[in-house]
Formats: C-alpha cells, sequence, structure tokens
C-alpha cells in the first residue's frame, strides 16, 4: 500500500515521473535533478510536504508528491497533489483512491487538513473521471509564471 518514501526510494521515484511525464506531458521537460531536489528537500523540510510511494509485494508501482500550503480562502491547510503515478498494470485497482481516502483520514498526511487540490493535464479524460468521481471539481484559473 501506501506509504512514505524514503532515501532508498528515490531512484524509482525518479524512474516513475521520467514514464509520467512521457505518457503525460506537462508544460515542459523535467530534468531528473529536479525530481533528485525534490526529494531531498521533501525530506530535509517535512513541513512542505511528502512523498509517497506505492509499494506492492516489496515493489515500487507508484508514487505521489503531496506539498503544502496555506488557504486564506479555505482556512486550512491544503494538500496539494503535485503529482501522482501508478505504473499502468495497476491501475484500476483502487489505489489512487485510497490514496486519497488515506490522506483525508490523516493516514498519509501529519496534520488536519481543509482541502486537497490538484491539477489535471487537459488530455488525461482517465484522471480527470478518477478526480470527478472522487469530488474534485474545477475552480478559477490556475496560472503559473516561471521565474528563470
Amino acid at each position: 500500500m501506501w506509504r512514505v518514501a524514503e532515501a532508498t526510494d528515490d531512484e524509482a521515484i525518479v524512474d516513475l515521473c521520467l514514464r509520467l511525464y512521457a505518457e503525460d506531458p506537462g508544460t515542459g521537460q523535467v530534468p531528473a535533478g529536479n525530481i533528485r531536489q525534490t526529494l531531498a528537500v521533501l525530506r530535509r523540510e517535512p513541513w512542505r510536504g511528502r512523498a509517497l510511494v506505492l509499494d506492492i509485494q516489496s515493489r515500487i508501482a507508484g508514487y505521489a508528491l503531496l506539498i503544502s500550503f496555506w488557504s486564506n480562502e479555505f482556512g486550512g491547510e491544503v494538500c496539494m497533489v503535485d503529482e501522482l503515478f501508478v505504473v499502468p498494470e495497476h491501475r484500476g485497482r483502487g489505489y489512487a483512491t485510497s490514496l486519497f481516502s488515506d490522506v483525508t483520514q490523516g493516514g498519509l498526511w501529519p496534520t488536519p487538513i481543509a482541502a486537497m487540490a490538484l491539477c489535471v493535464t487537459p488530455g488525461n479524460v482517465r484522471a480527470r473521471r478518477l478526480y470527478e468521481g472522487l469530488g474534485f471539481a474545477a475552480v478559477g484559473s490556475f496560472m503559473v509564471r516561471r521565474i528563470p
């Protein structure tokens, strides 16, 4: 099942991240160095969020990057699902649903949360259906400006 990632899981997470980006490309290339830096920061500064892995019979079959931020609008901490990936052969078995349930019930997140948030690429219809089925709804328009 889902558990907090350990340093020994880092390379498996990097590989899965790269698989996600190949399967469902976002706004640009994400180098492996960014992933390693994210994992190191989350371990060093756990208040920022956490990396989780889907461990099935001692094999990593997925990962999630959860990021924390405070929202005045929601009146509390928001757990942002920055990335979520389950390998294709394990999809459709309820693992993503169990992740959301465990986070909202406090099993995988250290503090109570006011909301969960995520982004989904427009073409990822299967993921969008899953998230809508879990009660997620589009709110506003997420805009980003990169700072070089």
